[in-house]
């Protein structure tokens, strides 16, 4: 989903590595491009880069995939912000969902009106690309940005608006709206068409096998999260602690999915709660982070033995559903027996592993529910001032560093139910979430760059306790008269 995007992100790999590491394995080299028109451009390659896109001068070892991880790091003045964000689009006369040929003719809009680059699998556009921006298809069509690495806040959200702006422009004169919402409260998984996507197709058949819910999060969820940079390998053991300890607060402070099917699901994250029965061999709240030993080595134990999904080869998907990168590694993978991985598989790989903090060549909070625009600058706003400021994050990790793993798994589990109300040691988990948006706000303005007006949102729900989730709540028991159709227009964008 968002390998393209890395690759990015993390241009200049071989000067920033941490470790040395084989100058040739990183090697990059674009894909092919086709057309050239402006306001025409096609890049044709499917949403991962091309398996060729790594130059391989000898086998993978384990310390190549550690080395990688590490390449990641970055001097203080060299981190940025990159925010991810989903939407459900859905038709203004309805309330359908949009089925792939709308999503096509909205997509090819954009790309001839604001001169974005086409991603195409085989003949379906699945995407677009603009310099460190991309759009990009979630299983059940929820449209995605993946904003580029940016330097400040309003940087971040004045990306947000602008994208919401093309995109608006070209979908209202279709008849299509947009809705900012954790998971679609309205249709049924088989009301909702999916996506021409080969990896999609591998998931979907893999999901049932391993929980209830992969499908749910597959087709009716959708995320708000940030992507944030670390110096060293300490400050990402650091960052990747706070991360966790702090996830269920960010949870609660932005659940935004109280619907299913037209009524009350019990939850005020119903997104959060499907993730704890997806897949629990790539899911939760990794405990062993909070080891003393560990570090990018131990991640990448991890993630070796984590499950893979496919292998990309000649511009088609592999499916390698249960078996290990480890198993890759010894050339010993019976999808593609005798086969060595590439970095470019391993990048991929580790696309398809869904922590609540996941690491990669940087770090990505994904504890948050999808939600209206002033809540896409929100999360990010939470997470910089806390992550971003050194003496925030250790604050965070002085408050944090009694919890028991134990503690932080029932947060884990309670939150998406009960919200800031969650009880929490001698009092409920809102009177922490005070105290860490304190720090949040005090973080963003050491910053100096005037960003703390952003957290305004999440001040609101401290101060009175009452999550989105809530809201939407009691509006539907009062004025909506139990109908959740007047969410469509409550959360457009």
């Amino acid at each position: 989903m968002e390998a393209s995007k890395m690759k990015e992100l993390c241009a200049g790999f071989s000067s920033l590595s941490c470790n040395s590491a084989k100058k040739a394995q990183m090697l990059h080299v674009d894909g092919p491009r086709v057309g050239c028109k402006r306001g025409h451009r096609v890049i044709v390659a499917a949403s991962p880069p091309t398996e060729d896109a790594v130059i391989v001068t000898e086998p993978l070892t384990r310390q190549d995939l550690i080395d990688y991880l590490a390449s990641g790091c970055k001097p203080k003045t060299n981190w940025r912000i990159g925010t991810e964000h989903e939407k459900f689009g859905f038709e203004f006369g309805t309330l359908h969902p949009m089925k792939y040929e709308q999503i096509a003719e909205l997509l090819n809009g954009i790309a001839e009106r604001f001169d974005w680059e086409k991603i195409m699998e085989g003949d379906k556009i699945i995407g677009l690309k603009q310099g460190k921006q991309s759009i990009s298809l979630e299983p059940g069509g929820q449209f995605e940005l993946s904003g580029a690495p940016l330097e400040t806040l309003h940087q971040t959200c004045a990306e947000v608006n602008s994208h919401l702006y093309q995109v608006k422009a070209v979908a209202e004169e279709m008849g299509i709206g947009f809705l900012g919402i954790g998971f679609q409260p309205k249709w049924r998984i088989k009301d909702i068409p999916i996506m021409p996507k080969g990896r999609y197709e591998i998931m979907r058949n893999y999901m049932p096998k391993v929980g209830s819910l992969g499908l749910d999060m597959m087709f009716r969820t959708c995320t708000v999260q940030v992507n944030l940079d670390f110096s060293s390998e300490d400050d990402m053991i650091r960052k990747f602690r706070a991360g966790l300890a702090l996830q269920p607060i960010a949870t609660a402070l932005f659940a935004n999915s109280p619907f299913t099917e037209g009524k009350p699901n019990g939850y005020l994250s119903m997104r959060s709660q499907i993730w704890t029965d997806t897949d629990n061999n790539r899911t939760g709240m990794l405990p062993f982070v909070f080891d003393d030993s560990f570090g990018f080595e131990q991640y990448v134990d991890y993630a070796l033995d984590v499950p893979m999904y496919f292998v990309y080869r000649k511009k088609k998907y592999i499916d390698c559903t249960g078996m290990t990168f480890r198993d890759f590694l010894a050339g010993k993978l019976p999808c593609i027996p005798g086969e060595l991985p590439t970095l470019n598989d391993w990048e991929n790989h580790l696309t398809t592993i869904f922590p609540e903090v996941r690491l990669k060549r940087y770090l990505e909070m994904r504890g948050a529910d999808g939600g209206p625009w002033r809540r896409l600058c929100a999360l990010p706003a939470f997470w910089v001032g806390i992550l971003y400021d050194e003496v925030s994050l250790q604050k965070v990790l002085d408050i944090t560093a009694d919890w028991t793993a134990e503690e932080r798994q029932m947060l884990r589990n309670k939150v998406p139910k009960t919200g800031l109300k969650t009880p929490f040691r001698d009092g409920l988990l809102r009177h922490v979430a005070e105290d860490v948006v304190q720090l949040a706000k005090d973080g963003l303005e050491r910053r100096g760059f005037k960003e703390s007006g952003f957290l305004n949102e999440v001040a609101e729900v401290v101060r009175t306790g009452v999550t989105p989730a809530e809201k939407l709540l009691e509006l539907y028991y009062e004025k909506w008269e139990q109908s959740v159709d007047p969410v469509f227009e409550e959360l457009l964008y």
